[in-house]
């Protein structure tokens, strides 16, 4: 079964991260196509990039680097559940991208946006010239959530519509067939390395 990492972006206390991606777990869950790991770079706590060398040569000198490479490396997909700040996203995801190359090489990445009016869009609009650039497939269908708090429980749960949810299962299910379509190039760079 192929893994899905789900990137919950944002570091801030307070942030609407959480409950997006308890919410995008669940539904990805009931999916059922992917064996899912969850990173929240809030936890993970990456410094600010601190390799002398650059990613691609995957000259590490950092335990914390070692670690992220690995999890990165592990996984055949990606969604990024991030909000947006000042029309971009959250210097933890940027920073966390940075750090890595040759891993997300060739992999599809999914976004699940939310915010004010504008439900996040501008920060995957960046995101998805950062990607590219790594050679990773983003995903054309994503979710979008706009004033996500009108989503949340007094219990702190997101309480989807039901175009979110048809939105999510879009996303997964192209991220299912862009995942297969991929896994070649991706078995030729490992057969090389």
């Amino acid at each position: 079964m192929p893994r899905l990492m789900i990137v919950i972006a944002s570091t801030r206390p307070g942030r609407g991260g959480e409950p997006v991606a308890r919410w995008l777990i669940e539904r990805a869950g009931e999916h059922g196509a992917f064996e899912l790991t969850v990173v929240d770079l809030a936890e993970f706590r990456l410094p600010l990039l601190d390799e002398p060398n650059h990613p691609r040569l995957r000259q590490y000198t950092n335990r914390h680097t070692h670690e992220w490479s690995e999890k990165v490396d592990g996984a055949d997909a990606f969604v990024f559940v991030t909000p947006e700040y000042n029309h971009g996203y959250p210097a933890s995801l940027k920073n966390a991208i940075d750090y890595l190359h040759n891993e997300w090489r060739h992999k599809p990445v999914g976004f699940v946006s939310y915010g004010g009016v504008a439900a996040g869009t501008r920060s995957v609009e960046q995101l998805q010239q950062v990607v590219v650039a790594l050679r990773m497939t983003p995903v054309i269908e994503q979710v979008n959530i706009p004033f996500y708090q009108q989503f949340l429980g007094d219990d702190g749960v997101l309480r989807a519509n039901e175009v979110m949810e048809q939105a999510a299962d879009t996303m997964l299910d192209r991220l299912q067939h862009l995942e297969q379509a991929l896994r070649p190039l991706r078995d030729e760079v490992a057969s090389q390395a």
